[in-house]
Protein backbone atom coordinates (compact mmCIF):
# COMPACT_ATOMS: atom_id res chain seq x y z
CA UNK A 1 0.00 0.00 0.00
CA UNK A 2 0.97 3.50 -0.82
CA UNK A 3 0.92 6.30 1.96
CA UNK A 4 1.53 9.78 1.23
CA UNK A 5 0.24 13.59 2.32
CA UNK A 6 -0.74 16.34 -0.22
CA UNK A 7 -1.96 19.96 1.24
CA UNK A 8 -1.75 17.96 4.68
CA UNK A 9 -4.15 15.53 3.65
CA UNK A 10 -3.43 11.95 4.08
CA UNK A 11 -3.38 9.31 0.99
CA UNK A 12 -3.90 5.94 0.81
CA UNK A 13 -3.29 3.66 -2.34
CA UNK A 14 -4.20 -0.06 -2.34
CA UNK A 15 -3.12 -2.20 -4.63
CA UNK A 16 -6.36 -3.03 -5.99
CA UNK A 17 -6.73 0.16 -7.40
CA UNK A 18 -3.49 -0.18 -9.69
CA UNK A 19 -4.75 -3.26 -10.90
CA UNK A 20 -8.54 -2.55 -11.53
CA UNK A 21 -6.69 0.51 -13.70
CA UNK A 22 -4.74 -1.43 -15.88
CA UNK A 23 -7.03 -3.30 -16.49
CA UNK A 24 -9.63 -0.36 -17.47
CA UNK A 25 -6.70 1.06 -19.53
CA UNK A 26 -6.31 -1.97 -21.59
CA UNK A 27 -3.74 -4.22 -20.13
CA UNK A 28 -4.74 -7.38 -21.14
CA UNK A 29 -4.11 -6.59 -24.46
CA UNK A 30 -1.15 -5.00 -24.07
CA UNK A 31 1.18 -7.02 -26.56
CA UNK A 32 3.47 -4.94 -27.41
CA UNK A 33 6.43 -2.22 -25.66
CA UNK A 34 4.02 0.93 -27.02
CA UNK A 35 0.90 -0.96 -25.72
CA UNK A 36 2.61 -1.69 -22.33
CA UNK A 37 3.62 2.34 -22.28
CA UNK A 38 0.19 3.41 -23.09
CA UNK A 39 -0.95 1.20 -20.10
CA UNK A 40 1.65 3.31 -18.00
CA UNK A 41 0.57 6.65 -19.11
CA UNK A 42 -3.32 5.72 -18.49
CA UNK A 43 -2.29 4.90 -15.21
CA UNK A 44 -0.20 7.69 -14.17
CA UNK A 45 -3.32 9.88 -16.08
CA UNK A 46 -6.15 7.83 -13.57
CA UNK A 47 -4.35 8.10 -10.86
CA UNK A 48 -3.84 11.86 -11.18
CA UNK A 49 -7.33 12.33 -12.55
CA UNK A 50 -8.74 10.67 -9.57
CA UNK A 51 -6.43 11.83 -7.16
CA UNK A 52 -7.68 15.79 -8.09
CA UNK A 53 -11.15 14.28 -7.69
CA UNK A 54 -11.12 13.06 -4.23
CA UNK A 55 -8.77 16.34 -3.41
CA UNK A 56 -11.74 18.40 -4.75
CA UNK A 57 -14.11 16.22 -1.72
CA UNK A 58 -11.72 16.58 0.94
CA UNK A 59 -10.27 20.53 0.69
CA UNK A 60 -13.64 21.33 0.38
CA UNK A 61 -14.46 19.33 4.05
CA UNK A 62 -11.80 20.94 5.49
CA UNK A 63 -12.87 24.44 4.73
CA UNK A 64 -16.23 23.72 6.51
CA UNK A 65 -14.00 22.01 10.07
CA UNK A 66 -13.68 18.52 8.89
CA UNK A 67 -10.38 16.41 9.50
CA UNK A 68 -9.98 14.69 5.17
CA UNK A 69 -8.28 11.38 4.02
CA UNK A 70 -8.36 10.36 0.80
CA UNK A 71 -8.51 6.31 0.10
CA UNK A 72 -7.93 5.34 -3.44
CA UNK A 73 -9.15 1.47 -4.02
CA UNK A 74 -10.70 -0.85 -6.62
CA UNK A 75 -12.44 1.14 -9.39
CA UNK A 76 -12.32 4.69 -8.32
CA UNK A 77 -11.76 5.71 -4.19
CA UNK A 78 -13.39 8.19 -1.75
CA UNK A 79 -12.71 11.15 0.42
CA UNK A 80 -13.74 9.99 4.46
CA UNK A 81 -13.95 13.19 6.75
CA UNK A 82 -14.90 13.63 10.33
CA UNK A 83 -14.97 15.67 13.30
CA UNK A 84 -17.78 18.04 12.06
CA UNK A 85 -21.35 17.36 10.98
CA UNK A 86 -22.43 18.91 7.82
CA UNK A 87 -25.43 20.48 6.68
CA UNK A 88 -26.87 19.25 3.73
CA UNK A 89 -25.85 22.79 1.76
CA UNK A 90 -22.53 21.71 2.82
CA UNK A 91 -22.66 17.87 2.01
CA UNK A 92 -24.29 19.05 -1.86
CA UNK A 93 -20.52 21.50 -1.89
CA UNK A 94 -18.36 18.73 -0.44
CA UNK A 95 -19.76 16.08 -2.72
CA UNK A 96 -20.26 18.50 -5.83
CA UNK A 97 -16.67 19.91 -5.50
CA UNK A 98 -15.05 16.29 -6.52
CA UNK A 99 -16.74 16.01 -10.53
CA UNK A 100 -16.55 20.04 -10.91
CA UNK A 101 -12.71 19.99 -10.24
CA UNK A 102 -12.45 17.33 -12.27
CA UNK A 103 -14.23 18.82 -15.06
CA UNK A 104 -12.31 22.27 -14.68
CA UNK A 105 -9.04 20.26 -15.41
CA UNK A 106 -10.13 18.56 -18.43
CA UNK A 107 -11.65 21.33 -19.65
CA UNK A 108 -8.63 23.06 -19.44
CA UNK A 109 -6.47 20.60 -20.99
CA UNK A 110 -9.07 20.87 -24.05
CA UNK A 111 -8.62 24.28 -23.82
CA UNK A 112 -4.70 24.43 -23.61
CA UNK A 113 -3.70 21.43 -25.95
CA UNK A 114 -4.23 23.55 -29.35
CA UNK A 115 -1.19 25.77 -28.10
CA UNK A 116 1.17 23.49 -26.57
CA UNK A 117 4.46 24.04 -27.74
CA UNK A 118 5.25 20.49 -30.03
CA UNK A 119 5.58 17.47 -27.73
CA UNK A 120 6.80 13.81 -28.02
CA UNK A 121 3.66 11.76 -29.58
CA UNK A 122 4.09 9.95 -26.06
CA UNK A 123 3.40 13.84 -24.03
CA UNK A 124 0.27 14.14 -25.98
CA UNK A 125 -1.22 10.73 -25.46
CA UNK A 126 -0.76 11.51 -22.06
CA UNK A 127 -2.54 14.79 -21.70
CA UNK A 128 -5.33 13.56 -24.21
CA UNK A 129 -5.69 10.76 -21.91
CA UNK A 130 -5.60 13.12 -18.67
CA UNK A 131 -8.54 15.09 -19.89
CA UNK A 132 -10.72 12.56 -21.28
CA UNK A 133 -10.53 10.81 -18.01
CA UNK A 134 -11.24 13.19 -16.44
CA UNK A 135 -14.44 14.45 -18.11
CA UNK A 136 -15.75 10.75 -18.75
CA UNK A 137 -15.03 9.92 -15.13
CA UNK A 138 -16.10 13.46 -13.43
CA UNK A 139 -19.61 12.90 -15.68
CA UNK A 140 -20.47 9.24 -14.73
CA UNK A 141 -20.05 10.52 -11.22
CA UNK A 142 -22.76 12.99 -11.66
CA UNK A 143 -25.42 10.29 -12.81
CA UNK A 144 -28.03 10.38 -10.15
CA UNK A 145 -27.54 7.19 -8.70
CA UNK A 146 -26.50 6.21 -5.59
CA UNK A 147 -23.66 5.79 -4.32
CA UNK A 148 -22.20 8.10 -7.24
CA UNK A 149 -21.79 12.12 -6.31
CA UNK A 150 -24.83 12.56 -8.32
CA UNK A 151 -26.97 10.06 -6.27
CA UNK A 152 -25.35 11.49 -3.15
CA UNK A 153 -26.03 15.40 -4.14
CA UNK A 154 -29.70 13.88 -5.43
CA UNK A 155 -30.21 12.45 -1.72
CA UNK A 156 -28.86 15.97 -0.24
CA UNK A 157 -31.22 17.69 -2.17
CA UNK A 158 -34.13 15.65 -1.27
CA UNK A 159 -33.07 14.94 2.13
CA UNK A 160 -33.35 11.97 4.19
CA UNK A 161 -37.13 12.18 4.42
CA UNK A 162 -37.36 11.62 0.58
CA UNK A 163 -34.88 8.81 0.66
CA UNK A 164 -37.21 6.70 -1.01
CA UNK A 165 -37.55 9.05 -4.26
CA UNK A 166 -33.37 9.30 -4.01
CA UNK A 167 -33.91 4.92 -4.82
CA UNK A 168 -36.22 4.93 -7.27
CA UNK A 169 -34.72 7.56 -9.39
CA UNK A 170 -31.14 5.12 -8.74
CA UNK A 171 -32.78 1.49 -9.63
CA UNK A 172 -34.62 3.36 -12.56
CA UNK A 173 -31.49 5.12 -13.81
CA UNK A 174 -29.25 2.50 -13.35
CA UNK A 175 -31.20 0.13 -14.77
CA UNK A 176 -31.72 1.77 -18.28
CA UNK A 177 -28.32 2.62 -18.46
CA UNK A 178 -26.91 -0.19 -17.67
CA UNK A 179 -29.19 -2.24 -20.29
CA UNK A 180 -27.80 0.73 -22.78
CA UNK A 181 -24.33 0.46 -21.75
CA UNK A 182 -24.74 -2.93 -22.60
CA UNK A 183 -25.78 -2.94 -25.89
CA UNK A 184 -23.66 0.09 -26.72
CA UNK A 185 -20.24 -1.34 -25.88
CA UNK A 186 -17.92 -4.42 -25.85
CA UNK A 187 -17.23 -3.89 -22.25
CA UNK A 188 -19.43 -5.44 -19.37
CA UNK A 189 -18.00 -3.56 -16.04
CA UNK A 190 -20.37 -0.55 -16.26
CA UNK A 191 -23.27 -2.75 -16.84
CA UNK A 192 -21.87 -4.82 -13.85
CA UNK A 193 -21.35 -1.86 -11.60
CA UNK A 194 -24.52 -0.06 -12.97
CA UNK A 195 -26.58 -3.57 -11.94
CA UNK A 196 -25.09 -3.85 -8.23
CA UNK A 197 -25.65 0.01 -7.32
CA UNK A 198 -29.67 -0.55 -9.00
CA UNK A 199 -29.79 -4.03 -6.83
CA UNK A 200 -28.29 -1.97 -3.24
CA UNK A 201 -30.62 0.64 -3.74
CA UNK A 202 -33.55 -2.18 -4.41
CA UNK A 203 -32.49 -3.88 -1.44
CA UNK A 204 -32.16 -0.38 0.66
CA UNK A 205 -35.90 0.53 -0.50
CA UNK A 206 -37.37 -2.55 0.96
CA UNK A 207 -36.15 -1.39 4.42
CA UNK A 208 -37.79 2.17 4.15
CA UNK A 209 -41.53 1.03 3.64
Amino acid sequence: MVRFSIFGIPVRVHPFFWITLALIGGALGANSASAILGVCLFLLAGFISVLIHELGHALTARKFGAHSEIVLEAFGGYAAYSGVRLTRPQTFAVTAAGPAVQILLGIALWLALPHLPEMSPYGMHFLKTLMWISLVWALLNLLPVLPLDGGRMLDSILGPERIRVTLWVTIIVASLLAIIALKATSSILLPIFLGMFAWQAWQALRQHP
